[in-house]
């Protein structure tokens, strides 16, 4: 019967999300309007978009997961990310609106290139490259997140899963473009912060109504479980800290998947009133992963699942009714959905938009742009699901990796975009190579286990990004 119960709901739950998806495929839509909502969407709900899409998978299973295997010393990657957050919509949003306007475009590549127009095509080319193919392991991840959630759920094989969360995503992605994606992503947001809300709070009553305590068992389960530094001495503590708060150097202008809701942002006063919405759900969000982790090791145990990024759902499962349980596992679900489709559009709005369209300058009309773009999405989807099949890795070591490539080698030349008068097209082609590169060598022989890529990768394309802008010549700007 509570399997029943918890089955219908989630087959209501996505009818919902193909009902919006197929809705808005009725439209008649722009290129623009296709890749970046032609400025009709309210900020509040580009905001809840922007965490949806931010958090994913890696936030309710991932980091989830992480918490629940490491103890405390995980708060330091919640502070990362919320500090990253916080200053990405208070000193970078409202740029991101007033450039997308300044120089009409509908991407990031599309951005630097129109600003830096004596390298355009190189920018194009290589910017496009990078988010092809870290995004393709990013959505790999999001798909093997939603084979993860219908497994423990509903006992479906993990790779039958995997196919229907991918078959779902691709549908409604293709379908309403921007806007099915935004609207499908308020919803989702809506989830996922009940689901990180909700969850923590029955998990600390029934804690309290059996006197458990959540400091006794972090230490009966040790492994460092009950320090902020984990087992970490010495030297090993600061690179405990540095490697878990270096998400935050991500945040910073580096996601496309996050920018193109601030450039589509209608005015400043959307931005103002999207960036309260979005601090305060990610202070929720992050203190509710973070409390999952925790109550679940005091409650269940170290043993309690044989991957650690089953633990929410597994956990859902026990403390919950099944109509309550239901919800809230359409919550993890959804997560991985909104970055899913998010991330498949940007994929495809750098094919169609940057490389068919302007790269390559073909003159194609918008109604035959939109159909290369739904083809696109069904192929990207597609590769992504076969990447989703073929990796063992955990969804918190592939959005790493992507975290890493994308975010970190974008962001440094965002920043100098907005900020440094002398920045040259030079600065960056150095900032995206040096960064792109940097994360392979990195990522790849396992040195991140050491020293974080995300850390790494910033601060060298950075470096890179400042000395060639100094050694060369200021090219005039567009």
């Amino acid at each position: 019967m509570s399997n029943t119960i918890i089955t219908v709901e989630f087959i209501l739950y996505l009818a919902i999300i193909l009902g919006i998806g197929l809705y808005f495929a009725r439209k008649k839509m722009s290129q623009a309007d296709f890749h970046l909502g032609g400025k009709k969407i309210p900020g509040w709900a580009l905001a809840l978009s922007e965490r949806a899409t931010g958090e994913s998978a890696w936030c309710l299973l991932g980091l989830t997961g992480f918490a629940f295997a490491s103890g405390l010393s995980s708060i330091w990657i919640a502070i990362g990310c919320v500090s990253g957050i916080i200053v990405s919509w208070l000193w970078l949003a409202r740029g991101f609106r007033r450039e997308r306007d300044k120089y009409d475009t509908l991407t990031l590549p599309g951005y630097l290139a129109a600003k830096y127009t004596d390298q355009s095509k190189f920018i194009r080319w290589f910017a496009s490259i990078i988010i092809i193919f870290f995004f393709l392991l990013y959505v790999a991840a999001q798909f093997s997140g939603g084979g993860k959630t219908l497994n423990i759920t509903f006992g479906i094989d993990v790779k039958l899963g995997i196919i229907i969360s991918a078959i779902i995503v691709i549908l409604y992605a293709i379908a309403g473009g921007f806007f099915s994606v935004v609207w499908t992503d308020v919803i989702q947001a809506i989830l996922m912060i009940v689901t990180l809300v909700v969850t923590p709070i029955v998990a600390l009553v029934v804690i309290a109504q059996n006197n458990l305590s959540i400091g006794q068992a972090l230490t009966t389960v040790g492994g460092g479980c009950d320090s902020f530094t984990g087992t970490a001495t010495g030297f090993a503590i600061g690179l405990l800290i540095i490697n878990n708060f270096s998400w935050f150097f991500g945040y910073l202008g580096g996601q496309p998947q996050l920018d193109a809701r601030w450039m589509a942002m209608k005015d400043d006063k959307q931005v103002k009133q999207g960036a309260w919405i979005a601090i305060i759900w990610t202070i929720l969000a992050y203190t509710g992963a973070v409390l999952i982790g925790l109550c679940a090791l005091t409650l269940y145990g170290k043993d309690a699942v044989p991957n650690c990024e089953q633990i929410l759902p597994f956990m859902l499962l026990k403390l919950m009714p099944p109509w309550i349980a239901g919800i809230l596992l359409a919550g993890a679900v959804a997560a991985m959905m909104s970055t899913a489709d998010s991330q498949l559009l940007i994929v495809t709005s750098s094919i169609s938009e940057d490389i068919i369209h302007k790269a390559l300058n073909k003159k194609i009309d918008d109604k035959k742009l939109i159909l290369i773009s739904r083809i696109t999405i069904l192929v990207v989807g597609l590769i992504a699901l076969i990447i989703a099949f073929s990796s063992k890795s955990l969804i918190y070591t592939l959005v790493h990796f992507a975290w890493a490539g994308i975010g970190c080698s974008f962001s440094p030349a965002v920043i100098l975009s907005f900020f440094w008068k002398r920045f040259n097209a030079k600065g960056v082609i150095a900032s995206l190579v040096s960064g792109f590169i940097t994360t392979l060598i990195w990522m790849w022989p396992g040195l991140d286990k050491t020293i974080g890529a995300t850390f790494v990768t910033f601060w060298v394309s950075l470096t890179f990004a400042v000395v060639v802008t100094l050694l060369t010549s200021e090219k005039k700007r567009a």
